[in-house]
């Protein structure tokens, strides 16, 4: 396969026609034309923009081959199965809290989408990943799931912690979890003080091993679609934070026994997809 059938191959299956990514990186659409019928090479000062915005590296690009043929399929599973089968658990093991978690987190998540290159998924489809995750590991706790249900209501939609049909105890892990409830006004739009909190952020949580434990099922989930959805600076950006803020909150499940078989499954999942994601990147 020559470079420009694999800058081809690699521009459709990123998504983009060859005037947009022409755009996403500075050039003419002639440019990207030229480059994919090998009449030309990318100069030099092109590459690491090509690299980024097809996430392949430039090794894939110019040195060994790169399979393209292979068909991309959403992340998630059904929201509406998924929602189907919490209801029933919650209904058979008498979960109040998560029985009325489900409607509110469906209500308010209505019409929002989560980031994909391959599908338009629900955002719901991720509270109810958690949800269901929880119950795959054996937790069938109240205030676990329904946490994991509210945990980007307060953050992501209009919603007040004191409307959340739910506990103390379950109304405070959503509130830790909530990084808006840490924003002061303006803060919202200035990047070097959203990153300021994350210590503040991630050491609250670390408090709260119910948040705690929520925060790594949230983490293994958006670590498992991140490709679907990130730009290559962002996916190690995410590496990044996930070592340095989010494992240590592992020892803080771990601590506590009704949790401490799924503090060593996530710590499996995570890690996996931590290892094998810096190999790739």
């Amino acid at each position: 396969m020559t470079v420009g059938e694999k800058l081809a191959a690699a521009r459709k299956a990123a998504g983009y026609t060859q005037e947009k990514l022409a755009n996403e990186i500075g050039v003419s659409f002639q440019a990207i034309s030229t480059w994919e019928r090998n009449e030309s090479l990318p100069d030099t000062n092109h590459l690491m923009a090509l690299s980024s915005a097809l996430h392949v590296s430039l090794d894939q690009l110019f040195g060994g081959e790169i399979q393209r043929d292979w068909e991309l399929k959403p992340h998630s599973f059904s929201a509406e199965h998924m929602y189907t089968y919490v209801k029933a658990r919650a209904q058979a093991e008498g979960l109040t809290q998560t029985l009325a978690a489900l409607p509110l987190m469906r209500e308010k998540h209505k019409g929002q989408l989560r980031t994909s290159r391959t599908a338009e998924t629900p955002y719901a489809a991720h509270p109810l990943t958690l949800a269901c995750h929880a119950l795959a590991m054996g937790i069938t706790d109240d205030n676990v799931l329904a946490t994991a249900l509210l945990h980007d209501v307060v953050e992501d939609t209009d919603t007040r912690p004191e409307e959340l049909p739910v506990s103390d105890k379950v109304r405070d892990a959503v509130c830790l979890l909530s990084y808006n409830t840490y924003l002061k006004k303006g803060d919202d739009t200035d990047p070097q003080k959203k990153n300021g909190i994350k210590p503040t952020y991630y050491a609250n949580i670390g408090k709260n091993p119910l948040a705690a434990l929520v925060k790594c099922m949230d983490r293994c989930n958006n670590l498992a679609c991140m490709a679907d959805g990130f730009s290559r600076k962002k996916m190690a950006t995410y590496v990044i934070q996930t070592e340095e803020y989010v494992l240590p909150l592992l020892d803080v499940i771990k601590a506590v026994p009704e949790y401490n078989n799924a503090s060593w499954l996530l710590r499996y999942q995570m890690t996996t997809l931590l290892e094998t994601f810096k190999r790739l990147l």
